[in-house]
């Protein structure tokens, strides 16, 4: 099993010199991958909370904010030379879908292809109004524009016509360096996203789960996969835990879990300090 790490990146805690440190630190250690989360605008009210805290308040420092997934990872591929990069997740029905096919694809290609594209319809309704488009069509959309920016990785001449979306003949250049394009790994645990996952998925992506969630989730997906005409030959499954030791670590392997990518926690130096021998412990109990 692969062990990666999840860091919610915020200002001002994550320092050029923090993240850059970081990821090295992590590569050295022998972890496989560092994933992000994505959110470019937060609120103070919100008409959903947000599902992976207990007062629904994405735990922002005062004054702080997100860093932006491709700027940073950007950074990182500088930083480091292994270590692949994963979104957690690319909210996609909130994005303009030829812009973001070309900087993944531009990320893969400067990387040498270690970029891992998750991707979900996302929780804040506010933001995706923000963002210029529609919250209750936003399922229908990702579709579309997934399908859209898989056709411009991998045509030498791309076009795509959709309700949401229509793309005249046209090149993109650079193709992504993996082939036959990014893993897309999609996030969700609904009927929806289960069947999105068996469609268009390279694999799956749970967070916040615990082994037995996980096999709930991962039947569900089976039969997803199954009425698809697929199976999870191939098909890789990710898991951020509620908690990582060595017990779960054995549990979630057992169920077929490919990666699990534990949460850093804290971005505090001492914290970091403390996180890091736990986490090089996980990959060696893990090999």
């Amino acid at each position: 099993m692969k062990i990666g790490v999840f860091a919610t990146f915020m200002s001002p805690l994550a320092t050029p010199r923090m993240v850059g440190d970081l990821g090295r630190r992590l590569e050295s250690a022998g972890l496989d991958s560092l994933w992000m989360g994505e959110h470019v605008v937060l609120f103070d009210e919100m008409e959903f909370p947000y599902p992976a805290s207990r007062d629904g308040r994405i735990p922002v420092p005062q004054g702080g904010g997100m860093l932006d997934t491709v700027a940073t990872f950007g950074f990182l591929a500088s930083a480091t030379k292994t270590l692949r990069l994963g979104t957690g997740i690319t909210l996609v029905p909130q994005r303009n879908p030829i812009y973001t096919a070309k900087e993944f694809a531009t990320l893969d290609w400067l990387t040498g292809g270690r970029i891992d594209f998750g991707v979900g319809v996302g929780w804040c309704k506010e933001e995706v109004i923000a963002c210029g488009y529609g919250w209750e069509d936003r399922g229908e959309r990702c579709d579309e524009f997934l399908r859209a920016m898989i056709a411009l990785w991998t045509q030498p001449l791309a076009s795509f016509e959709g309700k949401h979306l229509r793309l005249a003949p046209c090149r993109m250049d650079p193709k992504p360096v993996q082939k036959p394009h990014l893993p897309i790994f999609v996030g969700g645990h609904a009927p929806r996203s289960l069947r999105r996952a068996a469609e268009l998925g390279s694999g799956w992506y749970g967070f916040a789960l615990t082994p037995e969630l996980t096999a709930g989730a991962l039947a569900n997906l089976d039969r997803a996969l199954a009425k698809a005409g697929r199976s999870r030959d191939g098909f890789e499954i990710a898991i951020t835990p509620q908690q990582a030791t060595p017990e779960t670590l054995r549990a979630f392997a057992d169920l077929g879990v490919d990666r699990l990518v534990v949460q850093l926690g804290s971005q505090k130096p001492d914290a970091i300090e403390r996180r890091l021998p736990e986490l090089e412990a996980l990959v060696k109990a893990a090999a």
